[in-house]
């Protein structure tokens, strides 16, 4: 038992003295600057924050990608579709302030945890249980927008067709 104890407290202080090491800051006549971990002429201690640390998840807690994708397929099977209602693909509209408002449908209906997320030009840009995005400040000009269901993972399950459309804001040009 004693020596089991001493070999334990020997591992912890061969681990824990790189963790106590000092560094040192040198500047010679030249002003260029040195670090080291050895003190010199005219070197100065420098206090060192401790590091910090990242504790990862155990890979059993990580569920692997092929299961992920599994669960993402069959709870997608279960919509025939999702689709944005409005604004129309291929529409032309006036939007002042750039505010667009989308619509959204899936047949059936959302299941429990699931929510639909649209996209901007391929980015996400709204997420919402409801059957409505206001998207704001959109710029003038011809945009594509997409809508997916995720669910409580945050996994797309089921992913819509995209549209196009074009918003026209005032300018001080016109």
């Amino acid at each position: 038992m004693n020596l089991r104890l001493g070999l334990f407290a020997g591992v912890l202080v061969l681990t824990s003295a790189p963790a106590l090491a000092e560094v040192y800051r040198n500047v010679d006549a030249q002003g260029n600057v040195t670090f080291s971990d050895e003190p010199s002429d005219g070197a100065e201690e420098v206090r060192v924050k401790p590091v910090t640390t990242v504790t990862l998840p155990k890979p059993a807690d990580v569920q692997e990608p092929e299961k992920l994708r599994q669960v993402a397929e069959e709870e997608g099977s279960a919509y025939s579709s999702v689709r944005i209602v409005a604004p129309n693909d291929d529409e032309a509209f006036h939007s002042g302030s750039g505010d667009v408002a989308f619509r959204v449908a899936s047949k059936p209906g959302l299941k429990e945890g699931h929510r639909y997320e649209v996209t901007l030009d391929g980015q996400p840009v709204g997420q919402t249980t409801s059957d409505t995005v206001t998207v704001r400040n959109v710029f003038r000009g011809t945009h594509n927008a997409g809508v997916n269901i995720i669910d409580e993972n945050g996994v797309q399950v089921k992913t819509g067709e995209s549209i196009s459309f074009t918003i026209h804001r005032p300018s001080v040009n016109n």
